[in-house]
């Protein structure tokens, strides 16, 4: 099926944004059906946490995976066939008859759902074939996390209260038809970029290392860091990590070509999205939860904090792309990440008495610096290596990008354990009661370890501050931009053009 617009720019863009918006609208949703959930099925809440696990780990180890494939098919049908797979996944997880069906089908949803990034990447930097458009492109593209992020836990938290958990799966349908129908009609038949047979020896050692790493973090902090499991999970990926290397460094067409991190410019945007998207992660974690603990906010006032966020991001994006046209990309990632731990740090200072208002401009800032820094990290990922490799570094970023994420959330959980745990101690020590009636001692007791913990938050906010700081003083003396692309297999891509 095509037209006279299939293929244009700004209709391919449009048409990725709302992959990616879908994608980001389950991500954000399904953990408030979880008290739902729990309900209906009769579990835990650590049995419950699998229905997030399933998701993560199989759609942080398939990033990469299609990522290359897309590569090898065309990006258009590895985009085509996850599009139809993630709406039949998302179907079948509302329908899912008791617990174990539904973590199954979540983790097929992670699988299929592991395509649209890097293929949305790779599309848009085929489509847009002038820097300066492409730049402006993936700005406007960064900015739909943004709008998910925002629609995400309002809609949610309505379908979950008004309905049932079940319709945050059912609502993928009729946005998924429409995306599947703009994919069908706008995107163009692209051509692969390499030829050859896919290393799927090197996929199954990469799922080894990927999976127990993102499974550790996820459930380090409920198993114990230094639990058989844990240590179990380590010497695995260790292991399947050496594997890797040797393999990968042997063969023709790796799934992950480590002589990209020789690049200058990927390895950069790598350790700086490492840095930040942690610090981001795992300050943004925390928040819905203390303003459910302590602010007494349901699911839908949660969301509605994340608002200035959210209008901040869309608006800054594109502002972030121009900018690192005009002057170089580091000045620009690393005024992002400033200001994005600026927005930090104003919640350092988090009161039980604060009110909706007062988190406008922490996060408005949050979602400015967030919006500068990212669309040039994710343009100077595209721009830094020939075609036929924008699949794989897209896919390595996105992998990068969630492992970073899970590392935030995993730490700053652990450091807010062990920072109530000594704010208990000293607030203790600083605190008098005078009366030595039970009920007293008990209430005292329970207001120590209130602002034992609501400090604790602070803290933690004030890491992830000093984490984005980190990853903008990274950008700005490390980040670099390649003026002239490296192409790392040369003679990949003669072959690639010879055969075209």
């Amino acid at each position: 099926m095509s037209n006279d617009r299939t293929g244009h720019p700004w209709l391919v863009l449009l048409t990725v944004m709302v992959g990616t918006l879908l994608i980001g609208l389950d991500r954000t949703v399904v953990n408030l059906a979880v008290p739902k959930i729990i309900g209906d099925f009769g579990i835990t809440v650590t049995t419950a946490a699998w229905v997030a696990t399933a998701y993560i780990i199989t759609n942080a180890v398939f990033v990469p995976v299609f990522g290359k494939l897309g590569d090898l098919l065309g990006n258009r049908v590895i985009y085509l066939w996850s599009f139809v797979g993630f709406i039949a996944m998302s179907v079948l997880s509302g329908l899912a008859w008791n617990f174990g069906a539904l973590v199954f089908f979540r983790a097929l949803q992670g699988l299929v759902g592991a395509a649209v990034y890097p293929t949305a990447m790779s599309l848009i930097a085929k489509s847009f074939t002038d820097t300066k458009q492409r730049a402006q492109a993936l700005g406007l593209w960064s900015s739909s996390f943004a709008i998910s992020a925002v629609i995400g836990p309002l809609l949610g938290g309505y379908l979950i209260d008004q309905f049932s958990w079940r319709m945050v799966f059912y609502i993928n349908l009729p946005i998924g038809i429409a995306g599947l129908i703009m994919t069908l009609l706008f995107l163009p038949h692209d051509r692969p970029e390499e030829r050859g047979q896919f290393d799927w020896f090197g996929a199954v050692l990469l799922s080894g290392v990927i999976s127990t790493l993102v499974l550790v973090l996820d459930q380090g902090q409920t198993w114990g860091w230094t639990s058989q499991a844990s240590i179990l999970c380590y010497v695995i990926s260790a292991l399947f990590g050496v594997l890797v290397y040797y393999w990968e460094t042997r063969h023709t067409r790796p799934i992950v070509d480590f002589r990209l991190l020789k690049n200058p410019t990927i390895a950069s945007v790598l350790l700086v999205s490492f840095i930040s998207f942690g610090g981001m992660m795992g300050a943004l974690f925390l928040l819905p939860v203390f303003a459910q603990s302590f602010l007494g906010y349901n699911a839908i006032q949660s969301g509605y904090l994340f608002l200035p966020m959210g209008l901040a991001l869309p608006v800054f994006a594109p502002l972030g792309a121009r900018l690192s046209i005009r002057f170089h990309p580091r000045y620009t990632v690393a005024l992002g990440m400033l200001v994005g731990a600026l927005g930090l740090y104003l919640l350092m200072n988090l009161d039980p008495s604060m009110s909706m208002g007062d988190f406008i401009l922490p996060l408005a800032l949050f979602g400015a610096g967030l919006g500068l820094g990212m669309a040039p990290l994710t343009n100077a990922a595209t721009t830094a290596v020939p075609l036929h490799e924008v699949g794989m570094s897209s896919g390595l970023l996105n992998l990068v990008r969630n492992v970073g994420g899970a590392f935030g959330i995993a730490i700053f959980g652990t450091l807010l354990n062990n920072t109530i745990n000594r704010n208990v101690l000293v607030v203790a020590q600083n605190s008098h009661v005078n009366s030595y009636a039970p009920s007293v001692l008990q209430e005292a007791a329970q207001l120590i370890i209130m602002k034992a913990e609501v400090l604790s938050y602070g803290d933690v906010f004030l890491y992830g501050a000093l984490a984005m700081c980190a990853g903008g003083l990274i950008a700005l003396f490390f980040l670099r931009v390649s003026d002239q692309v490296i192409d790392l297999s040369p003679e990949i891509h003669a072959e690639t053009m010879a055969g075209g």
